[in-house]
């Protein structure tokens, strides 16, 4: 049946989809239905598309927040303890969101590997698209320059010149001159020539698109490096007391996290011995009393077969020996403490690190005795470097540095829990299974100890002694309590390995040289055309086009028409006219 016009729109048919006289029940226009195929291909083109890499990549940024807010298994495992302490109900929420292990989490995985993917998916395309538009041709100039940017006309020979092959031959070599001042100001020029009216087309800023794709193809070595060096790559973690050496093997390390591919054979043995540890606080500013200034860690490292060399660590400065990075994570108090039982003999004495629990260095520890007394012995001790007490009647460090150590200690009796082989924490001590004989509810005062003083312990179990470490030549007793040297202090070591540094420098520097690239080359293109007017007259005409935002595009196209279509073309031309006729 033919189409009917409709009376309130003469120029629509009658069956138009949006007729008044379409009729309600029939059947709207129907989308085609992509299909399973149709589906998966719609899926990888968006997932390939530049804007999805940059969401990925935003996404990846985001999500690796939470790894510098809260401590991570891989760097600082004792920091995931003390904060499943500080936070029981908290950190075991976090835990079930792979929050302590950020870097390895199955999301975190999942935007590394799908940003992974899309980069390739935008890369490889865009990648053949740029050689085969290095090979093309510049394009036609087209008919009407008076269209494009920066339009401008230059005259070459004026109406009364212009008869005859005169102007033929000055317009060609008008173009030719163009062509040549084109080639050397950097662009791809190509000779068109329509209706009788030569022109040149040039273009140039290739080196933009080369730039973007140096970049993404930069950031995806990135990501390749980042995974192998991850894979081949180990870190581990070891506090070290001034005084002890660390020596690079894997059963020395308090915690040891591994590449997927990580071999124990790659560990290059050397020695690292803590000879002392420089603390520098502000002492002159009243805001700021306390507040640390510099740590410095000097070290002696060794390898095999070769000399010791003393060197340096600082929290910002890591030591690289060996092919690992070491860095300064933390530091503190380790108090020498020596147990004695009932006949004098010694039973226990190390240096036992004590963790940090403010700023000014209150710290915790634990000293665990499973032999030499009738029972297990555990104690709970408090380190003060500078004591003072509170209106509560509690203590509390008021300065970091040792002004006036205080330990004190609660002691526990009974089972440490470790006679079944179970590993436990040596900064954890769980009181369940012993009996507290000093502190809390006991009635009995927690032993507290200076440097030097040595105390009984209850029911007649022996004694236990805070050692004075101080050298001789300064004792404390010396001059008037100067307890400077009389604590050792430790510092936490975080040993690195990753076999793709240099690899992720390099691309690094290609991420930025590609960046800065595409954001400062102009992409270009410039036509030159001479054209006769009806009236007989010769003119160049000058046009550009922009790829993107160029605001300098007029300016070029109007500098370069000074410089080629002024009276230095017509003599040209018309230099060559008279080379031609002679």
């Amino acid at each position: 049946m033919s189409p009917q016009s409709d009376p309130g729109a003469p120029s629509r048919p009658a069956d138009h989809i949006d007729s008044v006289e379409q009729d309600a029940g029939e059947a709207s226009v129907t989308q085609p239905k992509l299909g399973f195929t149709g589906w998966v291909r719609f899926a990888w083109r968006q997932l390939t598309s530049m804007r999805t890499a940059l969401l990925l990549l935003l996404l990846l940024a985001i999500a690796a927040v939470p790894g510098s807010l809260v401590p991570q298994r891989s760097s600082d495992p004792n920091g995931v303890t003390q904060y499943f302490s500080d936070n029981p109900t908290l950190a075991p929420i976090l835990d079930g969101f792979q929050m302590f292990d950020v870097y390895a989490s199955a999301w975190f995985s999942a935007i590394y590997l799908l940003l992974f993917v899309s980069l390739i998916g935008c890369i490889i395309p865009r990648t053949k698209h740029h050689f085969e538009a290095l090979r093309a041709r510049p394009p036609r100039t087209p008919a009407r320059l008076s269209r494009l940017a920066g339009y401008t006309e230059r005259e070459l020979l004026p109406a009364g010149d212009s008869a005859g092959a005169g102007s033929s031959e000055a317009a060609d070599a008008a173009i030719d001159a163009a062509a040549k001042q084109l080639r050397q100001s950097g662009y791809r020029v190509e000779r068109y020539e329509l209706r009788g009216e030569p022109s040149v087309s040039a273009e140039r800023g290739y080196l933009r698109e080369t730039g973007n794709l140096v970049f993404h193809t930069a950031l995806l070595g990135v990501l390749i490096a980042v995974g192998f060096g991850g894979g081949f790559g180990f870190s581990g973690q070891r506090v070290i007391v001034e005084g002890q050496t660390f020596v690079n093997t894997l059963a020395a390390y308090d915690s040891f996290n591994p590449g997927r591919f990580f071999n124990d054979t790659r560990l290059t043995p050397y020695r690292l011995s803590l000879e002392s540890l420089d603390a520098v606080y502000e002492t002159r500013n009243q805001e700021a009393i306390g507040q640390p200034i510099d740590f410095t860690a000097h070290v002696t490292v060794q390898g095999q077969g070769g000399q010791p060399e003393e060197r340096t660590v600082k929290v910002n400065e890591p030591l690289y020996t060996h092919g690992t990075d070491v860095y300064l994570l933390g530091n503190g108090y380790a108090p020498t403490i020596t147990v004695k039982n009932a006949d004098g003999e010694v039973v226990f004495t190390d240096s036992v690190p004590f963790l940090p629990q403010d700023a000014n260095l209150t710290s915790i520890g634990v000293v665990k005795v499973p032999d030499g007394l009738p029972e297990q012995l555990g104690m709970v001790g408090f380190f003060y470097p500078t004591q003072s007490e509170l209106t509560s009647g509690a203590y509390t460090s008021s300065y970091p540095d040792l002004v006036f150590p205080v330990l004190t200690l609660n002691v526990y009796e009974g089972d440490l829990g470790i006679d079944e082989g179970t590993p436990t924490s040596v900064y954890t001590l769980d009181p369940s299974t012993m009996e507290q004989l000093t502190g809390g509810k006991t009635g009995v005062d927690s032993i507290e100890l200076m440097p030097g003083e040595t105390a009984e312990l209850p029911n007649g179990l022996g004694t236990v002694t805070f050692e004075d470490a101080t050298p001789e030549t300064g004792s404390a007793d010396a001059e008037g309590g100067d307890y400077a040297k009389s604590v050792p202090r430790f510092a936490s070591f975080d040993v690195h390995h990753d076999p793709t540094q240099i690899w992720v420098l390099a691309f690094a520097a290609l991420i930025l040289g590609g960046l800065l690239v595409s954001l400062f080359v102009p992409r270009r293109r410039m036509w030159v055309k001479a054209v006769t007017k009806p009236d007989g007259r010769v003119v160049l005409e000058y046009a550009g086009l922009a790829r993107g935002d160029d605001p300098g595009l007029d300016d070029a196209v109007t500098a370069f028409a000074d410089r080629h279509g002024g009276p230095a073309a017509a003599d040209e031309g018309a230099g060559s006219s008279e080379k031609s006729s002679t």
